[in-house]
């Protein structure tokens, strides 16, 4: 515990472009590291990118068909032992809340046929998560952790979205979910955007309209608008209303947001959902793929003084519900043909497996398949959110309540 403590206030010491040397500093000292390495994953998801002095980093490592990628998928530490070297490699998973930041790399010297110490291994999954918790603060200090995430040049409109997000995957006892955008840098409309209580889960995607820094910008308007109402305590009609009259008070009708708003009650499933001209909704329960219906009411900003009223329905454990962009549908390949219904609910059905965060991934990459290498037509968002329900009550909870 001691030792545990030592760590984070090294870390919370360093100044933020420090931190990594920081941390490499502490293993090296502390366990003979030979080696020590931070891979961030990048804007895409398909690449590991090491921490390093800019421009100047190694080549990336690929999150498929390799070791850090093992863990990285999987969330779990791995570690590949080499006879030859008489080392072993221990790669952890550096994430927050369940959002997935990359792979702390560590290269140990090793008898031959032996594995890292479990205690060194708990030791050097405690350092990850220290990392991983100073890693987002750090970002707000110094652009080496952002810069580092990039295997090419982000647009203007790319930059402002991803800034907007608030993260790329979360979880909780309650649920798990991510989502992803492509072309990852070179996106300008989609977004998503999440915010949890103790009681609810408030959840918004957004289908933007219009191409580049346009897009992108009214995308940040509609999107801060309605963090400003959530945050204001107002109801999720309230909060459409007031997005709804932000946007059209800007573009007095000529420009709007298609948008999907959810409100998650988290101990019984109930949710709210507002279908403002929205992304589609998918739901998986008990190995069944069915779209999820909503009443469409108006995109937000299309109309001066438009009414929102929440629908009702309620999510079951085990539930997957997915959400997705017009930019998937309307998807074509090389010799002009939409991206069905069937092909997509084959690709929902074949992640079933995957846990939420790698699932809107392996989606766009599936979809890349039948559109082809070339340009975009137009951008592309999945969400994927796992409903897992409230934690069951101990006994000695139940217990305490009674006495109450």
């Amino acid at each position: 515990m001691e030792r545990s403590s030592l760590v984070e206030r090294a870390l919370r010491e360093a100044a933020p472009h420090e931190i990594f040397d920081v941390i490499r500093s502490v293993i090296e000292r502390r366990h003979g590291a030979l080696a020590v390495d931070l891979l961030l994953a990048d804007y895409a998801m398909t690449e590991l990118q090491p921490i390093g002095v800019l421009p100047h980093t190694r080549a990336s490592v690929p999150v498929s068909d390799s070791a850090p990628g093992r863990a990285f998928g999987a969330q779990e530490p791995h570690y590949v032992h080499d006879r030859s070297a008489s080392t072993v490699s221990a790669y952890l998973p550096v994430s927050v809340r369940g959002d997935r930041l990359g792979i702390l790399s560590v290269e140990l010297p090793a008898a031959e046929g032996e594995g890292p110490d479990r205690q060194v291994l708990a030791e050097l999954q405690h350092c990850a998560d220290a990392l991983a918790h100073e890693v987002v603060v750090a970002e707000r200090d110094t652009d080496l952790f952002l810069q580092a995430r990039r295997a090419e040049r982000l647009t203007l409109a790319a930059e402002m979205q991803w800034q907007l997000l608030p993260g790329r995957s979360c979880s909780r006892p309650e649920y798990s979910l991510g989502g992803q955008l492509e072309p990852a840098y070179a996106i300008f409309g989609d977004s998503f955007d999440w915010s949890a209580s103790a009681d609810d889960l408030y959840v918004t995607v957004s289908n933007g309209m219009g191409e580049g820094i346009d897009a992108a910008l009214l995308t940040n308007l509609c999107v801060n608008a309605l963090r400003n109402a959530r945050r204001a305590g107002l109801s999720l009609s309230d909060q459409a209303y007031l997005a709804d009259q932000a946007v059209y008070g800007q573009h007095r009708g000529d420009q709007y947001l298609s948008t999907l708003l959810l409100r998650f009650h988290l101990p019984t499933g109930e949710v709210e959902a507002i279908d403002a001209g929205s992304p589609r909704m998918w739901r998986v329960r008990k190995g069944v793929v069915e779209p999820v219906e909503l009443e469409a009411q108006m995109p937000l900003g299309m109309f001066e003084d438009t009414d929102y009223i929440a629908q009702r329905f309620r999510v079951e454990p085990g539930d997957r519900l997915l959400f997705i962009s017009d930019g998937v549908y309307d998807a074509l390949s090389p010799a002009g043909e939409k991206y069905s219904n069937r092909a997509l609910a084959a690709s929902i059905n074949s992640t079933r497996l995957l846990p939420a965060p790698q699932v809107p991934r392996v989606m766009l990459q599936e979809l890349l398949g039948h559109r082809g290498s070339g340009p975009a037509a137009d951008d592309s968002l999945v969400m994927c959110l796992d409903w897992h329900g409230a934690p069951a009550r101990t006994a000695d909870a139940s217990a305490g309540q009674e006495q109450v």
